[in-house]
């Protein structure tokens, strides 16, 4: 399960999908979150994901509620943009077992600087990746950077591929849904040709000097999406939605139970069948036993969270090789 706690953050990212930055009314309490993580893992769960929604570092009871997950034995993943992350807490993630993901998008201060909407992130970054190295990682436990693949970074992202590598971090570059404040800068935006020699020349890399081989599709360079399989979020005022992108509520974990609200949902029904409910050239690609491509990108730029992805460069088996249009 993914879980918001706030939309609380100390920067202002230019793409940001929340649009973060002051908390919403009436966020859920910590009370109402672990019980949320309890409903999480009797029906299964074994793994959190804290979103934050904003900077999970800056919710006041973040140690608490990430001191509870590690409690019930579940595993925990944490998406942070770093600048928050002092030593003694650095230390103490590396002591709970939590597998940090820092917010990373240029090797470059100015740029790094611009995406996040604020000075000195770049070296604020740096410090907490630096407390995180002190503190064990990436020793016996994984060490992330997610990355947004934009016009701005495009051109260093294979040398920034090489570098986290070398350093030991998983890297995450992944594609911008087109919504929040990423609808507002449209100058973030890569066509999917470029994205498709990107993520070639990435594939490239792995395959030539680390021996990691995979096939180039998005939304994540190296991976596959599959939480829509298994997974949902929830927001921070309690709403059930399957991802942040496909940002439709189900129903409030306030007003029904997670099990009633998943098992009830004809969207969640629709997502967790979606190899065989997918439209478009994402139902006859050669990869559709494996990839169904970025469900947010397709229901924020078509409103339909069943559509083909569209920035997929990949053909339909239809298509025979021929360039696919960029539609829905």
């Amino acid at each position: 399960m993914e879980l918001e706690l706030s939309r609380v953050c100390n920067l202002r990212c230019v793409y940001c999908y929340a649009e973060s930055g002051l908390p919403l009314e009436d966020e859920l309490s910590f009370d109402e979150v672990m019980d949320a993580v309890d409903q999480a893992r009797v029906l299964g769960a074994r793994r959190i994901i804290v979103l934050g929604g904003g900077e999970p570092m800056a919710y006041p009871r973040i140690m608490d509620v990430l001191r509870g997950i590690a409690e019930r034995a579940l595993e925990i993943e944490l998406f942070t943009n770093g600048t928050l992350l002092s030593p003694e807490i650095a230390m103490e993630l590396y002591g709970l077992g939590v597998h940090p993901i820092i917010k990373f998008n240029s090797m470059n201060q100015q740029v790094q600087d611009a995406l996040a909407g604020c000075v000195g992130t770049f070296e604020a970054i740096q410090l907490g990746l630096k407390n995180l190295r002190s503190a064990g990682y990436p020793n016996g436990l994984s060490l992330g950077a997610q990355t947004i693949i934009c016009r701005q970074n495009l051109t260093e992202l294979p040398t920034m591929w090489r570098h986290l590598r070398g350093e030991g971090i998983i890297p995450y570059f992944e594609t911008i849904t087109a919504q929040g404040r990423a609808t507002s800068h449209t100058e973030l935006f890569v066509e999917p040709q470029e994205l498709r020699a990107l993520f070639e020349e990435l594939a490239s890399i792995d395959e030539r000097e680390y021996g990691l081989s995979w096939v180039a599709k998005p939304p994540v360079a190296a991976f596959t999406c599959k939480r829509h399989l298994f997974s949902c979020t929830i927001t921070a005022v309690g709403d059930v939605i399957p991802c942040p992108g496909v940002n439709l509520p189900s129903g409030n974990i306030r007003v029904s139970p997670l099990r009633e609200i998943l098992s009830a949902s004809p969207v969640f029904q629709d997502l967790r069948d979606i190899r065989r409910r997918i439209k478009g050239r994402c139902a006859s690609c050669e990869l559709s036993s494996e990839c169904y491509g970025c469900r947010g990108m397709a229901y924020q730029a078509c409103g339909d969270y069943l559509a083909s992805d569209p920035l997929c460069w990949r053909p339909s088996s239809e298509e025979d090789g021929r360039e696919p249009a960029r539609n829905c």
